[in-house]
């Protein structure tokens, strides 16, 4: 019982966390919505799956910090790193591999780039959240789905196209 008492007194609140990752879900989930609608390579699983892991990394980094600081006023001669970015500077890295995966190059063009883009931005919104930072994840998703829907259909109305990607990918023949 002594595990769901320290559950209940983290720094954040259990009810902070669950507000994260709430918001995390709900943010995220639009943008993945709009990419499996537009059957595209990532749907809102991986969108979600990628955004909870990068939101839990933020909500631990934070969790960790608040312990190393209330350990430092507990000894105070002890010396501590309170290096917070070092963990997300990880995940940058981590969710652009992810999302490097995503890309397919064909004889016909380039393929899965937005796609990428929004993995790797779907993590940001969830450390933006995850960080506690609720107004820049909020207005960061509405203008990210802003850009996925309304300017790409503005785009088809002027003289820059955007170019679909094919229904079966890996069917054409590769270059070399």
């Amino acid at each position: 019982m002594e595990w769901f008492t320290n559950l209940l007194n983290t720094t954040p609140s259990l009810w902070e966390m669950l507000i994260r990752l709430g918001l995390t879900a709900l943010f995220v989930g639009i943008i993945g919505m709009e990419r499996q609608m537009r059957h595209k390579i990532a749907g809102v699983t991986t969108h979600l799956m990628v955004a909870f892991g990068a939101c839990g990394i933020a909500i631990m980094q934070e969790t960790l910090y608040h312990e190393a600081l209330a350990l430092v006023q507990e000894m105070p001669n002890m010396v501590v790193n309170l290096e917070r970015q070092r963990v997300i500077a990880q995940i940058i890295v981590g969710v652009g591999f992810l999302g490097a995966g995503t890309i397919l190059k064909t004889s016909s063009g380039i393929y899965g780039l937005t796609t990428a883009a929004t993995l790797w931005l779907g993590a940001m919104i969830g450390l933006i959240f995850g960080m506690g930072s609720y107004g820049l994840g909020i207005i960061l998703s509405l203008v990210s789905f802003l850009f996925l829907t309304l300017i790409r259909r503005l785009l088809e109305f002027s003289q820059i196209k955007h170019v679909k990607s094919p229904e079966i990918l890996g069917a054409e023949i590769i270059e070399k």
